[in-house]
This record gives C-alpha cells, structure tokens and sequence, in this order.
C-alpha cells in the first residue's frame, strides 16, 4: 500500500472560487493528496443550479432542435467567473465555446453530462499546477456500456505511476473509440474509489458539505452526534435502510482493496468525519450502536397455514408467486405455522390482491391478510453482539413513548435489529431509540 491519499471533492466544496481557495488549501495541508477528483460545480445557494443540472437541460433543447444559448450562457459565466476570481491563465472560454460546438452538433448525453467534470478538472488542475489526466483515457467501458474493472486497474496503474499529481474529472469514462460513458448520478465518488483501488493508496477521502455520517436523520434528531467510525457491512446496513450514504458502486473498489474512506467537511476540515473501515476493524469500547435508520411505506401479507413447516414445498410456491409478479421481499419473518411478508408499496404498485389470490390458489393457506401503512427502523451496530439487554433497551424507550411494535426480526450476524411500527410512529420512535443509548 502506498504512501499516497485520492481525495474527491464534490460539487459543493468545488461550487465556486471560494470554495476552490478552501480546496486548494486542505490539499497543501498533506503531500500524500496526489490524486485529486472533482466533481462539477454544485449549487452555491438554494435556488442555485448544478452545473449538471443545467447541461442536460442544454442537451434536452438540442436534442428538439430548440435554442440553448441561454441555458449554457449561465454555465459559461461560472466558469468564466471562477477563472477570472482566481486570476487563473487558462482559455476556459475555448473549452466551452468546443463543448457548445459538441452540443450543437448532436453529442450524446453522457458526453454533455460529463462536462462539468471535464472543466471543473482543467480548471482545479491549473490552480493546483497539477497534471489533467481525462478521465476517458483511465476509465474504461466496454462497448456495451458496461464498466471494465480490468481493463481500467491495469490502465490507472500504468498510467499514474508516471504522474507524480493529477487531477482527474470523476463520474465518467470512455469506450475504446474515445466515446464518453457515465456513471450513475453521484458517480465521482464511484471514480475516486476506482482510483485509490488502482494506485493501492493509503487512504480514499471523500470531501463534502457534511462532517461525516450521523447516528439518526438530523431532520428527527436535533444535533444528532456523528459516527466516527463505521464498518463497510455496517454502512450497507444504514444505506439499506435508507440512510444517505456513499454510493454502493463506490464502496466497492476501495472494500475489496480493504482502503479506508473518510468522509470529511471542505468547510470544517479540521473535524475528523466519519472513518468507513474493514469489517475486521476493532470493535470500539465505547458505544453499542452505530446508526439509526429507517424507511416507511411497507406491507405486510401475513399468511396462516398448520402444518405449514412439514410441507417441504410451501416456500417454493409462496416464492415463486412472488417471482412471476416480479416482486422482492424485503423481510420475511417466520414461526413453525406462518410466514409475514414484508414488501414495499413501491414494489407492489397494484399487485396486492393478485398476489393474495394467486396465494389463496397455489398455498391453499388457514388464513391469509395484509395490512398497509408499516415502517421499518433498523438499528444497526457491532458493539450490540458483546453487550446484554440492547433489545430491551429498544423496547422499553419504544413502549414508554407509546410506539407498538408489529414486527422485530434480527440476523443472524447480531449486527441489526429490525423493528416494524405504524408509519404514523417512524419519527418518535427513531427520536426514542436515539434517547435510549445517549447516556
């Protein structure tokens, strides 16, 4: 492992030339920031526009053969902007007046969405006195669209070597002819990981507008204290559950190179963020919950049969009725005669009473009902597995501030506890559970 850091820097710590002063400095802090990703220009206020945003509205108006120029003056003048503030020698104007041509010509939609990055890139590049090194010529992408994470290791490493610090545009690649292909929305995260994966570096920073992940959603918890450290399984978990989180595609490549991703503020570099480290991470002394998380809008179709465990085949169908409705469970409690399942209305849609008849016909069950309207709240920590009375705990701050329980399910792992409750109960009991383990 290399004695290096790949830091990414998203679109609100890069929105303007302010932002690319803080940038600059908190990379001068540390040498081994050699590898820097940046993303486009995010939004400087709340009704502001993403540079992203604002591109693909170019794209739609030329692709129906309507007048841009208004759209795109306003991503000229941010860039523009930026350059001059930061007194920078760079013809930004011949890039985008090559890009507008691009758009006008019929370019794709990955490659105009791209361009944020692109600029972003050869603008932060000159201000650090980095080297820009295109994405494209990194990334690769088969031509069926498809990631090449082969192809790309062998191409980051033979490539970087040579290059002693660069700048690098995140969320694309290219295919082999040289044409662009995105990642999904949020995809420099996805680049910066690929990246630290390829050179084997020390450490992946990933730089935002917030001082980490927090234990609870700050909009049910005021002042909810910040996660210090976190496993990878233990993020997948929160970010299952509906916790905003890394991007799953970007955890991967760094996982599996078992690189450390810290999650810092641009604007508070000092506060020490959030640490998402291997699995096989120490468990810490103190704390036995990591994260609080959860998601509404789940149906339960829970279904009564005796003797049901002695009927080799029941799963099988009840399963298979699933699969040809195209619906997933997301959880599916169970005891020796009957079986709850767990499915999120958006999932369902209209399916529900073709799915119970189908049920009724192929299941031949005792009794079979749904109930709408549930929410799931998973608790999420490593530290529950050596401490008593966790559950107890949960169950008691849920009771004492009048939270019925409909459903609880644990793995096997003792790394979660799920927790089903009326909808109308996600937010005080998620305020209960977060009480529960302040003292």
């Amino acid at each position: 492992m290399q004695n290096i850091i790949v830091a990414k820097f998203g679109g609100s710590s890069l929105s303007d030339s302010k932002q690319f002063a803080k940038v600059k400095n908190i990379i001068e802090l540390d040498s081994r920031r050699r590898y820097i990703i940046p993303s486009a220009p995010g939004r400087r206020y709340n009704k502001d526009h993403k540079i992203t945003d604002l591109l693909y509205m170019c794209y739609q108006l030329a692709s129906h053969n309507l007048n841009f120029d208004e759209v795109y003056e306003i991503v000229e003048r941010r860039f523009e902007d930026i350059c001059i503030e930061l007194s920078l020698d760079i013809d930004i104007a011949k890039e985008l007046k090559n890009i507008k041509k691009q758009i006008q010509s019929g370019a794709s939609k990955d490659y105009v969405a791209s361009r944020g990055e692109y600029l972003n890139a050869i603008v932060l590049s000159n201000y650090l006195g980095f080297e820009f090194v295109d994405a494209k010529d990194l990334i690769v992408f088969n031509n069926n669209d498809q990631f090449n994470p082969e192809a790309t290791q062998i191409k980051v490493k033979s490539k970087l070597e040579k290059i002693g610090q660069a700048v690098i545009p995140g969320f694309y690649g290219g295919k082999e002819n040289g044409e662009i292909v995105t990642f999904s929305r949020g995809g420099s995260d996805i680049t910066g990981s690929i990246i630290a994966k390829g050179i084997d570096s020390q450490l992946y920073e990933n730089w935002t507008d917030v001082s980490g992940f927090l234990i609870a959603d700050p909009k049910i918890v005021k002042n909810s204290r910040p996660i210090k450290t976190i496993t990878y399984k233990e993020l997948r978990e929160l970010s299952y559950m509906g916790a905003p989180v890394l991007h799953e595609e970007a955890i991967f490549p760094v996982k599996q190179a078992n690189i450390p991703i810290n999650i810092k503020n641009t604007n508070f570099p000092e506060e020490p963020g959030t640490m998402i480290v291997d699995d096989s991470y120490p468990i810490s002394s103190s704390g036995t919950i990591t994260g609080i998380a959860g998601k509404k809008g789940f149906t339960v179709i829970s279904i009564e049969k005796t003797l049901m465990s002695l009927e080799k085949d029941f799963y099988r169908k009840l399963l298979t009725v699933l699969e040809t409705n195209n619906v997933s469970v997301e959880h599916m409690p169970s005891s020796i005669d009957s079986v709850s399942l767990v499915i999120s209305n958006t999932e369902l849609n209209s399916k529900l009473e073709k799915i119970i008849e189908e049920i009724c016909i192929y299941c031949n069950p005792d009794s079979i009902i749904s109930y709408a309207d549930m929410a799931l709240i998973a608790v999420v920590g490593r530290g529950m597995i050596r401490n008593k009375g966790i559950s107890a705990k949960i169950f008691t701050a849920l009771a004492n501030n009048g939270v019925n329980i409909r459903m609880i399910t644990q793995g096997s792992s003792e790394l979660n506890i799920i927790i089903g409750i009326e909808n109308d109960d996600f937010d005080v009991a998620i305020a209960s559970i977060y009480e529960a383990f302040e003292d």
